[in-house]
């Protein structure tokens, strides 16, 4: 994932915080053990239970000046930090940071703790806070706008892009003679297209990322995530906290807590599993969460292989149960087919009459190489027909070249630092950067091989850099850093009539500047929310 300055994706292997309950289903969410289809409203219902909180006493001493008063936030085009940290006594960073926690505690702001045998064995135990900030990241509300408005225009563009197998299947028929991976799911697509597979019901539950570039002041997207997009649980719960710290700090931060926009993501998540699994029309019937194999809950691939048979009328059955809808949180991955047994897995889900999330089709509209092609000149008018829509998303598209684009690739060799290296693959930590883009590109020349087709080239972005506080395992940590905006998109169709189409939340990432890769889960980034000004 990612590609601008740097990616601040999510790796492989962290959780997707949503709670669906559908009739007799047995799935429980990952991140919460209630019934519920309301995640975050089980942290509102709990409110009233919880004690409320004694008003902190803190001198004024602790701060240097009386007040940490908003900064000025825009100069020209130009934003600013809202709370400069430095301006902030030490102490209260502590403070802010023990209530952060105690607040992560009662909420469920909470991941695995990977240093404990028994996390994710036992509910409840060994878990720790997510990594967070402790203060939202300033945002200019024109570009928030902006990302939400075309969020409904994305998720049209993929759902028609999945209907056109022609252009995927040309797209990606370079790319398929020198990636194992992209070639097998590109067979699996192949063969629906041979026995006509129309996949009635589609449901896509999306997420766009952004940065913001300094120098243009340009709103530019990194990638648009078409499969397991993460973290719409904690994502919310973030923007709750730093509504809370706010409120509870008023007398020392000069900051409106109603200028943190409302998150609803995982609420509009779990409704559109919800809506997709009615639109299936078996009240009988499961939602199907597919993870990877550390993960010891749901269904694995290679557990779905050995538990499930497909019947004649194209029903999927997992351990004898009729499933409904399959949401993928694994599957993007190369590290997700251990064998043989999963690639059947997959292929027998993909057969099936199922609502899959995301289909075949729609994993294939979401990789690189698509969004490279989609940002041809005239390509984008192959699949929607309102100008004003297609200017839009034009806007925001950074500059992306395949590397049979010789001038372009003698360009990155000669000024690396300009350009981001992306392979076919998601999860982050596998963009090449630097220095190192020179090093690839002329190895790929040398060789000759034409595995260059296994790459795109993306503008690197540069955003502005910002001071934020950091907590990390209780501690906090004063740092310069950049951000990334993700915006959520559901989208759900049952043949010609459009149920939902909308943009459904979002999440904000923060990471030190110097770091190029930005994993919240590896521990690159942290989970934020945005302040607009």
């Amino acid at each position: 994932m990612g590609g601008g300055h740097s990616s601040l994706s999510i790796s492989q292997g962290s959780t997707t915080c949503l709670a669906l309950s559908c009739a007799s289903s047995p799935f429980q969410p990952q991140e919460s053990q209630s019934n519920s289809l309301n995640f975050c409203s089980a942290a509102r219902f709990l409110e009233p239970h919880l004690p409320k909180s004694s008003k902190i006493f803190i001198p004024k001493s602790l701060l240097r000046c009386s007040k940490v008063h908003k900064m000025q936030t825009q100069v020209g085009d130009s934003v600013k930090s809202i709370v400069d940290p430095h301006d902030i006594d030490p102490k209260l960073v502590q403070n802010l940071a023990y209530d952060a926690l105690v607040w992560c505690s009662l909420r469920g702001l909470l991941v695995g703790d990977r240093n404990s045998e028994k996390s994710g064995t036992v509910p409840g135990v060994g878990m720790v806070h997510a990594p967070v900030a402790l203060l939202p990241m300033s945002f200019p509300e024109s570009h928030w706008k902006q990302a939400c408005e075309v969020a409904p225009i994305f998720n049209e563009l993929v759902d028609r892009v999945s209907q056109d197998g022609e252009f995927l299947q040309e797209s990606l028929s370079r790319t398929k003679k020198v990636d194992p991976f992209t070639s097998r799911l590109l067979e699996i697509h192949s063969k629906m297209l041979e026995i006509n597979k129309i996949e009635e019901i589609r449901l896509g539950l999306h997420r766009s990322d952004y940065m913001l570039d300094e120098q243009t002041k340009l709103l530019l997207q990194i990638e648009l995530n078409t499969i397991s997009s993460s973290f719409p649980g904690l994502g919310c719960l973030v923007s709750e906290l730093h509504r809370s710290l706010i409120q509870l700090y008023k007398e020392h931060i000069d900051l409106d807590p109603n200028r943190i926009p409302t998150n609803n993501a995982v609420n509009q998540f779990a409704e559109a599993l919800a809506k997709a699994w009615n639109e299936y029309g078996d009240p009988r019937a499961v939602v199907m969460f597919v993870v990877q194999s550390e993960e010891r809950n749901i269904k694995t691939l290679a557990e779905i292989d050995a538990l499930g048979e497909l019947r004649q009328d194209g029903t999927l059955v997992v351990d004898g149960q009729a499933v409904a809808v399959v949401y993928f949180r694994a599957g993007y991955a190369p590290s997700d087919y251990h064998s043989e047994s999963e690639w059947k897995a997959r292929l027998l889900m993909e057969q099936s009459r199922a609502v899959k999330c995301p289909s075949i089709s729609y994993h294939l509209a979401g990789t690189k190489k698509i969004q490279q092609e989609l940002a041809k000149p005239n390509v984008l008018e192959r699949f929607l027909e309102n100008k004003d829509d297609i200017a839009k998303l034009r806007k925001c598209f950074a500059g992306l070249w395949s590397l049979d684009e010789s001038d372009t690739v003698n360009d990155a060799i000669e000024k690396p630092g300009l350009y981001v290296m992306k392979p076919q693959r998601e999860g982050g930590g596998n963009n090449i950067y630097g220095e190192n883009v020179k090093e690839a590109l002329l190895k790929l020349q040398k060789e000759g091989t034409g595995s260059d087709a296994a790459y795109i080239l993306m503008q690197r972005i540069f955003p502005k850099i910002s001071h934020s506080i950091l907590m990390r395992e209780g501690i906090p940590h004063k740092e310069q850093t950049i951000s990334e905006l993700g915006i959520y998109g559901s989208y759900l169709r049952n043949k010609t009539e459009v149920v939902i189409n909308q943009q459904a939340g979002y999440l904000m990432r923060t990471k030190v500047s110097s770091s190029n890769e930005g994993g919240v889960a590896a521990g690159f980034a942290v989970l934020d929310s945005i302040y607009l000004v």
